[in-house]
């Protein structure tokens, strides 16, 4: 069976995916900082019949990376490696006269560093897969100038040039940039409480993500609602 690491993976577009890919039969590592959150979301996972390892942690740990990385390879190695773990900077987000630089070093820390820390340490198993790939979750702030999304969208813009550069420099592997767009998430309502307005739940872009999987395109930067149009 193949297996997959996801970051970020007790809720949200991390909980949808994973379900998804286990009722495909891959075998599944699963981080999110919340122990509570992240146990129920395994036991929902791994219902499918898969063998599901669900380890509590901050990515920005360099021990909590390796543990993630040595769960994978005792399911027999990593196929498939998901950056989906997100900081915002500030909640609710602000704009840059009033960004904590602390709050910007933590979303730099979470969304970007740790995403690479993670490729470096999984590398050597996605090398020996026939079919390796890596999945960072990218925003629409990482492209376009919205008010008070600045710190955020800068470290999604720096881990895009990120994963672009890494597929430049492993061309055998599949390195996919997706901006999601507007999901109804915990991370969407704690920047910007206000905005109650409805938006598509997370479950409703993963076949975008299982797409990339089953046509394996070249690398690059995708957005899930024109992977799920062009169907």
């Amino acid at each position: 069976m193949p297996v997959a690491i996801i970051t970020g993976a007790s809720k949200g577009l991390g909980r949808a995916l994973a379900e998804a890919l286990a009722a495909r039969g891959w075998n599944l590592v699963l981080d999110a900082r919340g122990a509570g959150a992240l146990t129920e979301a395994a036991a929902a996972v791994a219902a499918h019949g898969t063998r599901v390892e669900a380890l509590p942690g901050d990515v920005t740990d360099a021990g909590h990376r390796a543990g993630l990385v040595a769960a994978a390879r005792e399911l027999g190695g990593v196929d498939l490696l998901v950056h989906n773990a997100s900081a915002l900077g500030a909640e609710p987000l602000v704009p840059l006269a009033k960004l904590p630089l602390d709050g910007l070093r933590r979303a730099l820390e979470v969304n970007t560093v740790a995403a690479l820390g993670v490729v470096q340490e999984a590398l050597p198993l996605l090398r020996e897969s026939t079919a390796g790939a890596v999945i960072t979750v990218s925003s629409d702030a990482a492209a376009e100038a919205y008010e008070t999304w600045g710190g955020y969208g800068a470290s999604k813009a720096a881990l895009d040039h990120l994963a672009a550069v890494l597929a430049v420099e492993e061309p055998w592997l599949r390195v996919w940039a997706v901006d999601p767009g507007d999901m109804a998430t915990d991370l969407y309502a704690a920047a910007v409480p206000d905005d109650a307005g409805p938006r598509p739940e997370p479950a409703s872009v993963v076949p975008a993500f299982l797409r990339l999987l089953d046509e394996r395109p070249a690398s690059g930067r995708y957005a899930a609602p024109s992977l799920a149009d062009a169907r």
